[in-house]
């Protein structure tokens, strides 16, 4: 995933306005371009981007402590802002696509910018010149990424035909289901996080039972709370893990 921003001098809002920014989606690829290379030719515009990994997602989304793509989205737009300041940006107003509840999203951004003026909306790339402008920055550059993608994991995997990476895309659909590996999944190409993915992977794949996960999914697992009982309380006897009782392992304190 990619995320932008753009930054010009409040007085120059008329002219990136005038370049036809709009929202990346509805411009097609070629039209993206141009205006990029406008946005990036006119030295009173400046711009930053945010590159997340796959793998780095699905690390946060999966984990034991879960992390949403709300949240990654969120930290991703912080970090940027941040970067412009350390940059020497004199920030005066900031404009947001949201990602969840927008006025949830613009008082979290309100209280670590407390002295900027911060408007958090839906559809703001389609509002906001700025945000225009950054959502075809990020678009250009994850199509760069991706046309530039090199397996790490095997050379054999079709990298040129992978559609638009929505679900709606025949072609995505086709290179998920032609590109699976029925024990270790997909690539690193592929965020395992994403619901069309867990959807294949839980009807293609082979299912894979781990023994860890009984350990915290059983409800005799022991309590912290357990351990400031007060003394004499009979507690609830713990049953033993699988692994241990299967191999008939028993804990020696005598010798």
């Amino acid at each position: 995933m990619v995320y932008g921003a753009c930054y010009y001098p409040l007085s120059q809002s008329e002219k990136v306005k005038e370049l036809g920014v709009a929202d990346s989606k509805v411009l097609t690829e070629d039209m993206r371009d141009e205006l990029f290379q406008k946005i990036n030719s006119d030295d009173s515009v400046g711009w930053l981007v945010e590159i997340i990994s796959p793998s780095d997602i699905s690390t946060k989304m999966l984990a034991r402590t879960k992390y949403s793509l709300n949240a990654v989205s969120h930290d991703a737009a912080i970090n940027l802002i941040r970067q412009s300041i350390q940059k020497g940006v004199q920030v005066k107003e900031i404009y947001v696509d949201t990602v969840g509840v927008a006025e949830n999203y613009q008082n979290k951004l309100s209280e670590l910018f407390p002295d900027i003026t911060i408007k958090v909306t839906p559809k703001a790339d389609a509002l906001f010149p700025c945000v225009s402008a950054a959502s075809i920055i990020a678009k250009v550059t994850r199509d760069k990424v991706l046309s530039n993608w090199k397996f790490p994991e095997d050379e054999s995997y079709n990298s040129s035909d992978y559609g638009c990476g929505y679900p709606s895309d025949p072609a995505t659909q086709k290179w998920l289901n032609s590109n699976l590996d029925k024990v270790f999944g997909y690539p690193q190409f592929v965020r395992f996080s994403w619901s069309t993915c867990q959807k294949i992977l839980d009807e293609s794949a082979v299912r894979v039972h781990w023994e860890d996960d009984e350990e915290f999914d059983n409800d005799n697992t022991v309590s912290l709370l357990s351990f400031f009982t007060q003394k004499g309380v009979q507690e609830k006897a713990v049953k033993r893990h699988n692994f241990l009782e299967s191999r008939k392992l028993k804990q020696v304190v005598k010798f």
